[in-house]
C-alpha cells in the first residue's frame, strides 16, 4: 500500500514543501496540485525530497509541473535532497539539473511544517 505525505510551510524568503512517500500514479493529481498552489504568491518554492522513497514517471511529471507553474506565476520551484533511487531517477532524466536549487537556496531547512491538505493518504 502506498503512502505520500506533504507538507508546506512558509519561510521568511520561501515556500518549502516537503514530501514523504511515493510520488506515483496514485498521487500525481494531488501533488500537481500541491506543487502548483505553492507558487501562488511567492518567488521561491524548495521541493525537500528526502524523505521520498519511490519517485516514477507521473512524479516528475508533477515536479515539471509544479516547476511550468511557478515560472508561469514569475517563480522558481527547485527540488533538492532526494536520495537513492530517487536521485539516481532525476539525475538519468535530467529532471535533477533542471530543478537544482542554486548555491543561496540550498542548506539545512527550517521553520515550522503547517500540515497540507495532503496529509498521510494510503493508496492501493
Amino acid at each position: 500500500m502506498a503512502q505520500f505525505r506533504s507538507t508546506t510551510s512558509v519561510e521568511s524568503s520561501r515556500v518549502v514543501v516537503t514530501l514523504a512517500g511515493e510520488c506515483d500514479l496514485a498521487v500525481r493529481d494531488e501533488l500537481t496540485a500541491v506543487l502548483v498552489a505553492a507558487a501562488d504568491g511567492t518567488k521561491l518554492v524548495f521541493v525537500d525530497l528526502t524523505e521520498v522513497h519511490f519517485l516514477d514517471s507521473s512524479g516528475l511529471h508533477a515536479l515539471l509541473s509544479g516547476h511550468r507553474a511557478a515560472i508561469e506565476r514569475g517563480a522558481r520551484l527547485y527540488a533538492g535532497n532526494a536520495g537513492g533511487p530517487v536521485a539516481r531517477v532525476l539525475e538519468v532524466t535530467g529532471v535533477g539539473e533542471l530543478l537544482r536549487p542554486p548555491a543561496d537556496c540550498a542548506g539545512p531547512l527550517t521553520g515550522e511544517a503547517a500540515p497540507h491538505a495532503g496529509e498521510l493518504h494510503d493508496h492501493a
